[in-house]
């Protein structure tokens, strides 16, 4: 039996997906909410995160656990729009998941209010909506659970994972109107075989964000969907590691804080939310919730 929630680390990433995000809005019928959320989260098809701030209204300190940091950097802006409880629901019906949102927002009610909802999809078994590879260097097997989840800590940590999720919204139209070459440099690969090029611009996303050129190494174990909404597109970013520290290293070199280039990304997407949430391990099929002192 799974001693984590094994929706993070399945794969591939579900055909469907919505993220619900939850604000904090009676501390007093807290308990309840969180007695429903256990009967309704199996770990599997909904992936659970508690935020700092759901955290301290339980009067308790998550080691690791922190709000998502509003970062400028050289002339670009990563936002904070952090909540205080997400859930990942994952499916193949977009109506069943409809229907399940409605019941989590309904069973969480009045201790949690539902202020965001985002669907997502798999897109062409991985990819982005720009075409490119999604994941590709993610780590796999006994590396991934290394890099996904905690392995040591007090009674409720070990199996316990971070969560860093940022929506992204793309410029399509000024992405297809791009040269082959100038797309394939913005993102470090080319499109034709997903291959890496040497001789990329060191703007390159897979430059910037290569996980074994940080000191600590920056593994993380991605989990990315595309959405849409309208004439609007773009990639929910969702990363899992066992701390937020090397999400945010990279974050931070993205965006020109380590030595002031900005990753050529952000020519063409812009992030629009940001939010950092610990997701529990389980004990015998359920939520383990002792670090948060129930259960």
């Amino acid at each position: 039996m799974s001693y984590y929630q094994p929706g993070i680390l399945a794969t591939p990433v579900p055909p469907q997906a919505r993220h619900l995000f939850f604000a904090l809005e009676s501390v007093e019928t807290l308990p309840q909410a969180i007695d429903n959320l256990l009967n309704l989260v199996d770990g599997k098809s909904a992936v659970v995160g508690f935020g700092e701030s759901l955290a301290k209204a339980l009067k308790v300190n998550i080691d690791g656990l922190r709000s998502f940091p509003a970062l400028t950097g050289v002339g670009v802006e990563n936002p904070s729009t952090q909540h205080a409880l997400w859930v990942w629901l994952h499916g193949v019906d977009r109506g069943d998941l409809l229907n399940r949102s409605t019941a989590l927002e309904a069973a969480l009610a009045p201790a949690l209010r539902l202020v965001q909802m985002q669907e997502a999809f798999r897109h062409k078994d991985g990819h982005d909506l720009t075409g490119y590879e999604d994941g590709t260097e993610n780590p796999h097997d006994e590396a991934a659970i290394a890099a996904a989840l905690q392995s040591d800590g007090a009674d409720g940590l070990v199996g316990g994972s971070f969560a860093a999720i940022q929506q992204w919204q793309h410029d399509l139209k000024g992405f297809h109107a791009l040269s082959a070459e100038d797309k394939d440099n913005i993102m470090g690969r080319r499109l034709s075989d997903n291959e890496e090029i040497d001789d990329a611009p060191v703007s390159a996303h897979v430059k910037r964000t290569a996980q074994e050129s940080f000191a600590p190494e920056a593994f993380v174990v991605r989990r990315s969907m595309p959405w849409i909404e309208g004439d609007r597109a773009g990639l929910m970013f969702l990363a899992f590691g066992f701390s937020l520290d090397a999400f945010e290293a990279q974050l931070r070199r993205m965006s020109g804080l380590e030595d002031g280039i900005t990753d050529g990304l952000y020519r063409i997407s812009r992030p629009i939310t940001g939010g950092y949430y610990w997701c529990p391990p389980l004990q015998n099929g359920h939520l383990d919730l002792r670090a948060l002192r129930i259960g």
